[in-house]
This record gives structure tokens, sequence and C-alpha cells, in this order.
């Protein structure tokens, strides 16, 4: 089996999720014995590093240009495309939703939908922002697609009318050892502190959970919140802070690698997931690798992944969100039964699993091709 991955995704993107789970994915197919190319053309992704040389077909580039991204994009799919044309793969994994019509050849294609955000958050984005459209074009142009949850795949279903037949879910897969050695980092932090990770605009819906922690007085005079992520404090943001009577560091912001992450998650008092959508949300798999208590919102694809390995609550609602944490925190029998509840859950997404799952559909389509 000649499983062919394209560009687009490692042209867009030095780092981000859709890419590393990708970048991932090839690897760990690779290791099966699968015979796998990346055609990243020139790309800027950092995860390409990690991959074998063998396997990638393409060249790193630190930086594109200033306003070069969109040339680089169309160079890398004329020469992704051809390159992949010549190679004549089984499946080629069309990496995002591109907006250039395809080479035609016999291979399988098929696309993964991480998400509906575009669809359901509209006035999240910009008017001129064509996303959605691109997404129907590429759902409607693959052969079969891979949803990351069964919530993705009813959003599928019910937004875009695609036959369930052409949808197939795997969940994501997380790397559990990765985030189970701590190693000594130093930062301007100790604990007790409560951790967020990521972005924290629109639907990520952090400014309900900073005010639900300003609700609290048991976390405005013992405990920090933590910033993973997301940039820097924008000054909008400061300025809530201190309007909800944070004092001096209190709240903080922080960025760092995988180790940086791994070594918060497991030396914070819990990790808390406030977001209204997410399509599937590796955090707070990667909280339970690590041994942290997760309090997560009740929506979505949450209920799906924590299962019962996490204190949920309505993410609409800033008196729940400050219930919820502070059951927490103030109980250390419920920390260690959150914990317990989070290894045995986080072993069921194992990147064994997902690859497994991968190779059984993609055989299953070069069978009825």
């Amino acid at each position: 089996m000649k499983v062919a991955f394209d560009h687009q995704i490692f042209t867009l993107q030095s780092y981000g999720g859709l890419s590393r789970y990708q970048s991932i994915l090839a690897n760990e197919l690779f290791k099966n014995n699968i015979d796998v190319k990346v055609f990243t053309g020139l790309h800027q992704n950092k995860y390409i590093s990690n991959l074998p040389s063998d396997i990638v077909n393409g060249r790193y580039i630190k930086q594109y240009p200033p306003k070069t991204k969109k040339l680089f994009y169309l160079v890398n799919h004329c020469i992704s495309q051809t390159q992949i044309k010549f190679w004549q793969p089984d499946i080629i994994q069309e990496t995002y939703y591109s907006v250039f019509p395809k080479i035609n050849n016999n291979s399988i294609r098929v696309v993964t939908a991480a998400d509906m955000i575009h669809e359901l958050f509209q006035s999240h984005f910009s008017k001129n922002d064509k996303t959605a459209k691109r997404k129907r074009e590429s759902f409607n142009r693959a052969d079969h697609i891979f949803s990351i949850s069964n919530h993705t795949k009813n959003d599928l279903v019910e937004l875009y009318g695609i036959n369930e037949s052409k949808i197939s879910v795997v969940h994501l897969g997380v790397d559990i050892k990765r985030f189970q050695q701590q190693n000594s980092i130093k930062l301007d932090v100790n604990p007790p502190y409560i951790l967020y990770v990521g972005d924290r605009g629109g639907y990520k819906n952090f400014d309900r959970f900073i005010k639900a922690c300003g609700q609290s007085k048991i976390i405005k005079n013992n405990i920090k919140i933590l910033a993973f992520g997301g940039g820097a404090f924008s000054d909008g943001e400061s300025l809530a802070i201190r309007n909800l009577g944070f004092k001096g560091n209190s709240v903080m912001q922080v960025g760092g690698d995988d180790e940086t992450l791994a070594y918060l998650y497991a030396n914070a008092i819990c990790f808390v997931y406030p977001s209204l959508y997410e399509g599937f949300g590796l955090p707070p798999l990667e909280a339970m690798a690590s041994g942290c208590p997760v309090v997560s919102s009740n929506t979505s694809s949450m209920p799906e992944v924590i299962n019962q390995a996490g204190e949920f609550f309505d993410p609409s609602e800033t008196e729940e969100i400050c219930h919820a944490i502070e059951k927490v925190i103030i109980s250390e029998e419920r920390r260690k039964e959150l914990i317990e509840l989070g290894f045995k859950n986080v072993s069921l997404f194992s990147w064994d699993n997902t690859v497994s799952k991968t190779l059984e559909i993609y055989k299953g389509l070069i069978g009825n091709k």
C-alpha cells in the first residue's frame, strides 16, 4: 500500500494541531511498514523534521517572505500534485481543504474533517473567509472522509447533507509517553495554579472562564491562573483581569514546548477547558496523561472524548464554571478520583488505535475500488 500526504497544512502552518496530527499519522503509518511519502514542497513546518528523511519529498524554508504564502501555496500545489501523480499512490491524504482542482489519477482521495467551527461560528471570522466553501468542495471531491469524532460526523451529515456511509470516525491519538515524562523546568510560577491551554478568543470562552474565577474568593486569594500559549495577553484582556480584582502576577501567560506543557499539566491543581465547541479536543487527554484533574465544558465532543474522567459544567454559565472548579480544587479526594479515571480514559486514545483504525479503512477503500 502506498499512501501520499499532500503539501497543504505543511505550507499553511509552522506549528499547529492539524499539521502535528498529519505528521504523526504519516510517521506511525511508516512504522507499520506502509510505503509513505509526504510531499511538502517548499514548506515551513517544524514537525516535518521529526519524520524520517526518506519519506519527505520537499525542502524546509525557515520563513516565507512577507505576503508570499499564497504564492508558495500555489507553487507547492503544482509541485506536489505532479510528484504525487508520478508516484501513483493507492491513497492520497489531503491534509487540508484545497482551493485548487486535483490532477486526475486513479488514487483514492481522503480528507479529515476536524470541526465545523467556521460553519457554526461564522460571526467569529471575516466575511472574506472562504474556509467553509473550500471545505464543501473538498468533501465533495473526496472519496471518503475521516471524522475525528462522532459529534463532528453528525455535524457533517446535518450541515452538508453527506451520506453517513462516506464518513468514518477515527479518534485522534495522544502521545501518552510524551506527557508522562516531566522534566525539571524553571518557571516564574509555583503551585498551586489552575491551567488553561491554547487560544483564548471567541468560542474558546476564556473571558467567561476568567469571570468565573473572579467570582471565587478561594481562587482569587489562594490559587494562580496560568494561561499556556495563545500569545501575550492583549490590552483588553489585561484590563479585564485587573477589573476583576486579580492582583499582581496571579494571572499569567507563558509559552513553551511540549516538555514545558507536560510539566505544567503535572503540577497544576487542575486543568480547565471552557470551550463552547471542539471537534475533538486534545488538551484534556494530554492533561489526563500527565496526571492532571480535568474540569471541562459539557458541549460538543467533550463528553465523547473525556467520558467520565472530568468534572463538567455548562460553559455559558459563569456560576456553574466557578462551582465546578471549586468542587475540584477544594477536594483532594475528587482530584485523586479524576486522575485515576483520566489514566484509564486516555489509554483508549493511543496512536496505535488511531493507526489501526486508519489502516482498516484504507484497506477497505482499496478493496472496494
